[in-house]
């Protein structure tokens, strides 16, 4: 491992000193488009507001000199402090044991970190490849319709019981809407409404929740405040976090292994998918190994300093871009900058009513649910729409780790039935000398003596049974002796298939014909060679292409057979 891989930084900051100016201003934009993101995400997370600040602080730097990505900038996120909440209220109050909440919430921050650090000095980083994008619509949509519910209670200013689940919060709302605060509703719509209308003005929609919770706090004060019910968020602590040790224990980590795995999960998949999505404009090279490493670093580290897990962010990521960012440096600077907004500003959070931030969470819920690409899914793949919908409900109705997992699950089941059924062609030659599957043209010939098949699929222990199956039925037909296989579609073949093979080839030699590869990979011929099987078979039964095979299996067939043949197909079979 290099120097540089092991502190990726030094790669970028001779290039940072060029572009100081880009990156500061980039880092700026930045500040002013987390600063209401990290308030709602924190109280998504059932924590108060300042721990959104501190994860916006803490968690971006060492990402940002970890990581490989150029403009990826991470910290909280909607659909991390979600799970947070879920995996922690199961175990303490927010609202009446917050000291417990917020230790628990420590320990599952480091506990992620430390899953995700693994992941990235084992190089799984290839791992996230496998997550089907399905899995990650549904779970964010499911996230989204969470949000959207669980601010309910702020929207119609009624008092939901805590940790009340997706159906009892409808249940609640329908039974109890003639008690709604209309003061309080109003202030949520109205904020709902100012920052769908900013959004639309181009010069300053980046920061529409910015100005709606501006606007939205200004009416709650003119309508009363909390002398009609609105309440306000109360003041954030303008100091910068404390280095403190998460306090594990062996009963806590059993305790939350499973939603710190979860985490760790998401967030991976999250940061590396963002930070490839960019990479498309950008056209930087990125390390997913590297990724992991530095969404592990910044976890653990986080977890010192009051952070909670954080992960890519998608939004801040995006405007990081399109602000002009050319390095890491961004992210540092709009963390230095987001501690002097803590520092001498915090006390104006006293006025942000609690209705404004519903309104705004409302927002960031709806907005997590991908409308255009859930439609791309249901127009091609019924599959990917149960994976989909899988998750979505699984979100919804059951733990969220449950629904996550599940939906990996299921994707992959999906992905190995697929690789499970490879397809076989039966090739024929054309009028014109062309090998092409026998369905595609009905007028192709095939010579009596030898059956020319292609495998699309790998002949591995998952696909064994299906091509198994073909090849005992056309020796139980007894019409060929001989079997060519055009090989480039394999692209593996594992033990399981390797045995096989010996044992296939041995039984069609039993009766006096035989099996023959061409164009077999030499990467698919690993197995083969290493465990002695290609031996066992023998080289004579494997050709670097179809004519150079035709040409030798020619001279091992039945001599009075082709005499007599009316095929004639082969160049070969001119000498009759």
């Amino acid at each position: 491992m290099t120097f540089t891989k092991i502190f990726p930084f030094l790669n970028w900051i001779p290039i940072a000193k060029k572009h100081w100016k880009d990156d500061l201003i980039a880092g700026i934009t930045g500040t002013i488009i987390v600063i209401p993101q990290a308030v709602a995400f924190a109280i998504i997370a059932g924590l108060p507001p300042q721990y959104g600040f501190y994860t916006a602080m803490i968690v971006p730097v060492i990402a940002a000199l970890f990581g490989s990505s150029h403009h990826l900038i991470s910290g909280p996120t909607t659909a991390m402090s979600i799970v947070v909440f879920a995996t922690i209220s199961k175990f303490a109050d927010p609202t009446t044991e917050l000291e417990a909440y917020v230790g628990l919430t420590l320990v599952l921050t480091f506990m992620t970190g430390v899953f995700q650090l693994s992941m990235g000095l084992a190089n799984m980083g290839k791992l996230v490849n496998f997550v089907s994008h399905s899995v990650i619509l549904g779970f964010t949509a499911g996230a989204g319709i969470l949000i959207a519910f669980k601010q309910l209670k702020h929207i119609f200013g009624l008092p939901v019981p805590q940790g009340s689940s997706f159906y009892e919060i409808l249940s609640y709302i329908a039974t109890h809407i003639r008690e709604t605060n209309w003061y309080v509703f109003l202030v949520a719509m109205s904020t709902l409404a100012f920052a769908l209308i900013i959004k639309k003005i181009k010069v300053i929609s980046r920061y529409s929740m910015l100005i709606a919770m501006i606007l939205g706090s200004v009416l709650a004060y003119f309508l009363g405040g909390e002398s009609k019910g609105i309440e306000t968020i109360g003041e954030i602590t303008g100091k910068l976090p404390q280095f403190k040790i998460p306090e594990l224990s062996l009963e806590k980590v059993k305790t939350l292994s499973s939603g710190a795995l979860t985490l760790a999960l998401l967030g991976l998949i999250e940061a590396v998918a963002i930070a490839r999505s960019i990479t498309l404009k950008s056209h930087q090279r990125i390390d997913s190994n590297q990724e992991f490493l530095g969404q592990g670093l910044s976890n653990i580290i986080g977890s010192f300093f009051s952070s909670y897990a954080g992960s890519g962010s998608f939004t801040r990521s995006g405007v990081n871009y399109q602000a002009g960012a050319k390095t890491p440096m961004a992210a540092i600077f709009a963390s230095f900058f987001l501690v002097i907004v803590l520092l001498l500003f915090s006390g104006f959070a006293a006025y942000l009513a609690t209705p404004v931030m519903g309104g705004i969470i409302l927002l960031v819920g709806y907005n997590l649910i991908d409308f255009e690409h859930i439609k791309q899914v249901f127009k091609t793949s019924q599959r990917e729409i149960f994976v989909l919908a899988t998750t979505l409900f699984g979100t919804l109705f059951f733990e969220l780790e449950t629904a996550l997992l599940g939906g990996i699950a299921l994707s992959l089941f999906f992905y190995l039935e697929r690789t499970a059924k490879p397809n076989i062609a039966v090739m024929g030659l054309t009028k014109d000398h062309l090998f092409i599957n026998t369905i595609r043209d009905p007028e192709t010939k095939e010579c009596p003596q030898l059956k020319i098949v292609r495998i699309d699929g790998s002949i591995y222990f998952g696909a064994l049974e299906v091509i198994s199956d073909y090849f005992n039925n056309l020796y139980q037909k007894n019409e060929v002796k001989n079997v060519l296989v055009i090989a480039k579609g394999i692209n593996f073949v594992d033990l399981a298939g390797a045995t096989w093979l010996e044992h296939e080839v041995n039984k069609w030699r039993a009766r006096g014909g035989n099996i023959y590869f061409s164009g077999l990979k030499i990467v698919s011929q690993d197995v083969l060679t290493k465990g002695g099987f290609l031996d066992h078979i023998g080289q004579k039964n494997f050709f670097k292409d179809k004519k150079t095979a035709i040409a030798e299996i020619y001279k091992n067939l039945d001599e009075i057979i082709c005499e007599n043949c009316t095929m004639r197909i082969f160049h070969e079979c001119k000498t009759y």
